[in-house]
């Protein structure tokens, strides 16, 4: 299978842009020319790429990450620059943000949980050049908790997260299980990382989902 993250490189593009150029000028052909290849469209972003995955055969799938169905554009810059909510492929406008919750949370077997997960230190993201990334691994399955319970889709949220990504694959789905409990936690401001601190998502927030193992 071709795992890629889809969006084109060209400096004359806008950045908002490369993904959808991506699918037209990359991905169609491609799998014009080869229509068997398997292909996973890795953490998509716009409503575009939505479109794009549900049009095509069962040999097309997409992961969504847990901060692409929280945030769009604008928390880059609410209050001014917040570099720990920039990330590759960059946030989109509100309308792509929406078509994502509505794909994540539909049933539709073709999407599946990838987070993306990136845990820049903080140096690194508050610099002159900040990394590209979203550190979201401590809390990902509660962050996607809160958006299948915002959307009335809980009953979702297993396939989404364990079994559609295995299926799609033919491998086996993990037999170990975990709980989510309705039970409200505060995400830290920051955890150690050797030497270093990392931000991550949704650092001094509220969740309304605490994970425990079984």
């Amino acid at each position: 299978p071709l795992l890629v993250h889809g969006e084109v490189t060209d400096a004359h593009v806008d950045i908002f842009d490369r993904e959808a150029q991506f699918i037209e000028r990359i991905a169609q052909p491609m799998l014009a020319r080869f229509p068997s290849l398997r292909m996973v469209f890795e953490h998509i972003t716009t409503r575009e790429a939505v479109a794009f995955v549900q049009a095509s055969a069962a040999n097309v799938a997409a992961t969504i990450t847990p901060h692409h169905l929280h945030i769009n554009r604008n928390a880059m810059f609410a209050g001014g620059m917040r570099p720990h909510m920039y990330c590759l492929p960059v946030a989109k406008r509100e309308v792509h943000r929406l078509a994502l919750r509505r794909a994540a949370t539909s049933g539709d077997a073709k999407f599946f949980l990838g987070t993306d997960s990136a845990p820049h230190a903080i140096a690194d993201k508050q610099s002159a050049c900040g990394c590209a990334g979203i550190f979201n691994a401590p809390h990902a399955l509660e962050s996607y908790a809160a958006v299948f319970a915002e959307e009335d889709a809980l009953a979702r949220l297993e396939a989404f997260a364990s079994l559609n990504g295995p299926k799609f694959y033919g491998l086996p789905a993990n037999d170990a299980r975990v709980t989510l409990v309705c039970e409200t936690q505060t995400v830290p401001a920051q955890y150690d990382f050797g030497a270093a601190q990392v931000v991550p998502f949704h650092a001094g927030e509220l969740l309304r989902w605490r994970m425990v193992a079984e």
